[in-house]
């Protein structure tokens, strides 16, 4: 469980990289899921593409939770790499499901998210990051005991 929260010990030059390229994600992916979270509470019926077969407003919640919420946690660094599961698993869905007869322009996009949300499972929060202060709170914890 606390791999989940390990932020990785790196250099500060990538400290930083991995900073920028958490909030550059998220800040980025929260304008898309904006949208979709404004449709799933709204007053309009809700028209949206049904990819898994779970229903339009399903697949429209779990969309908005990746977008929305896990963008929102990955600005922050908290559960990082927990968080960016989600939003890898949408942009396969966007890539190969939703775009999948559209051609490399429409694919283009959520391929190069999905690199990005690799690259953050892979490398964790980085020192920025409030799994880094939980991870660095929980080894105190462990020294004093």
């Amino acid at each position: 469980m606390m791999n989940i929260f390990n932020s990785g010990t790196y250099p500060k030059q990538l400290d930083i990289l991995l900073l920028i390229l958490r909030l550059t994600a998220g800040i980025f992916m929260l304008t898309h899921g904006m949208g979709k979270f404004q449709t799933l509470f709204g007053s309009e019926p809700i028209q949206f593409l049904d990819p898994l077969g779970v229903g339009a407003t399903a697949s429209l919640a779990l969309t908005v939770f990746a977008e929305v919420a896990c963008s929102i946690l990955l600005i922050f660094g908290m559960g990082t790499r927990l968080a960016a599961l989600p939003l890898l698993i949408t942009m396969g869905v966007a890539t190969f499901i939703i775009h999948s007869n559209d051609g490399f322009a429409k694919q283009e996009l959520p391929l190069l998210y999905a690199v990005i949300y690799i690259t953050i499972i892979v490398m964790g929060a980085g020192k920025y990051s409030i799994d880094y202060l939980l991870s660095r709170k929980k080894l105190i914890q462990i020294n004093n005991n």
